[in-house]
């Protein structure tokens, strides 16, 4: 009798990859939470997830050792997911500048389905010689492919280039809500330990201080609160994170807001609920942003929050509703609207009400996940119907 996929099991044994950054990876940011995030919960809801190496495939291809690199990792997969026998290959984030290599070819030597979760297509990146040879690598990861789920709905149209409609599925990007709870104790623990009084108007902002975007938000925030200065009252500006540009950040925060500034240092995710339960508003530009978990973060915890208005930032904060988004001007704008906020307590507060239930309700990484792991489910099932008897 033919094997229906009613037949087949519903806890998979997944192999696990992810060619950005791995999930020990020491530098933090949205990618490696949605990461860890997605590993964590399929391994919660009773699957076998199974990191398989971990290789980070960024620009490998520029010099030899990374091709070295890259020979060495394919072995080493092929021999632990012999050994593993996955029921699926699960690639994490493949995109022109850590294309997945391993996955389309030992997925195929395994007999079992090729699965992507937020790739990124863009065929711009063909054009230019610094980024052909990666653009092409992922192509080839992409067009093997049995399925792609994305969390971005700005990349949905690119992939539809490659894939049937049935081929896509969106899940928006979430956390868990439950670990980002408002804390009014540990808030006010946060304020005495930077010498911050109770009365104060607190803004917070968080970001690793890279160049590039990351920097550039930071720099535009502080310029745009340089603008706020005439008004009677002082606030403070509480600014986590670290990296490479922090004494550029430092010099130009006391130039612009001398004495308004507190610098944190690098946060434990596990503790940044404090850091959020301690400030009246979150606000951070987001220049380039293609989501932003700080965002969902700082809603989870009831905070307003003040973002430049961008196809990216405005999929996790919902303008008018959870928070305030800007035109990217002179800084003019932000300004403004954070000033009106900080004012205002009860717009605030209401705000912050919005974004709590926008983040349980909408933007739940629990809620979501269960949907991958029931695709998932159902893509291994359907192809296990033809699956070699002797894998």
């Amino acid at each position: 009798m033919e094997k229906t996929s009613c037949d087949f099991v519903d806890k998979l044994k997944i192999a696990f990859f992810c060619p950005n950054k791995p999930l020990s990876h020491a530098h933090p940011s949205g990618d490696l939470t949605i990461a860890r995030d997605l590993h964590n919960a399929l391994n919660d809801m009773g699957h076998e997830c199974r990191e398989i190496v971990q290789f980070r495939s960024r620009w490998f291809w520029k010099s030899r050792e990374g091709w070295v690199r890259a020979f060495t990792n394919f072995i080493e997969a092929c021999r632990k997911a012999r050994a593993f026998k996955p029921d699926l290959w699960l690639t994490y984030h493949s995109y022109y500048k850590s294309p997945d290599i391993l996955g389309p070819f030992i997925s195929r030597l395994q007999h079992i389905p090729y699965v992507i979760f937020q790739p990124i297509y863009s065929t711009s990146r063909r054009k230019a010689s610094p980024t052909r040879v990666g653009f092409y690598l992922n192509r080839l990861a992409l067009s093997n492919a049995t399925h792609v789920f994305t969390n971005n709905l700005n990349d949905v149209e690119a992939l539809r280039r490659l894939f049937r409609p049935e081929q896509i599925s969106y899940l928006p990007s979430g956390i868990v809500p439950e670990d980002f709870r408002r804390d009014e104790a540990a808030g006010k623990a946060i304020r005495k330990q930077y010498g911050i009084s109770d009365s104060t108007p607190l803004i917070m902002t968080a970001a690793r201080f890279r160049p590039g975007v990351k920097y550039e938000s930071l720099v535009f925030l502080f310029r745009s609160l340089a603008l706020l200065r005439t008004e009677p009252y002082e606030f403070k500006l509480l600014v986590v994170g670290d990296g490479a540009m922090e004494e550029h950040l430092k010099a130009l925060a006391e130039g612009l807001l001398p004495g308004q500034v507190v610098f944190t240092g690098s946060v434990a995710r596990r503790d940044m609920a404090q850091f959020y339960s301690a400030a009246d508003l979150f606000a951070f530009p987001g220049i380039g942003e293609s989501l932003g978990m700080v965002y969902l973060e700082a809603q989870a915890c009831g905070l307003s929050v003040v973002a430049l208005d961008s196809p990216g930032v405005s999929q996790v904060v919902v303008g008018g509703q959870t928070g305030v988004l800007v035109s990217h001007d002179d800084g003019q704008a932000m300004a403004e609207a954070i000033g009106t906020l900080l004012r205002n307590p009860e717009a605030r507060r209401k705000l912050g009400l919005k974004g709590h239930q926008f983040v349980t309700e909408q933007r739940n990484a629990q809620r979501n996940t269960s949907q991958l792991s029931q695709e998932l489910e159902e893509i291994a099932a359907r192809f296990a119907i033809g699956r070699p008897p002797d894998r």
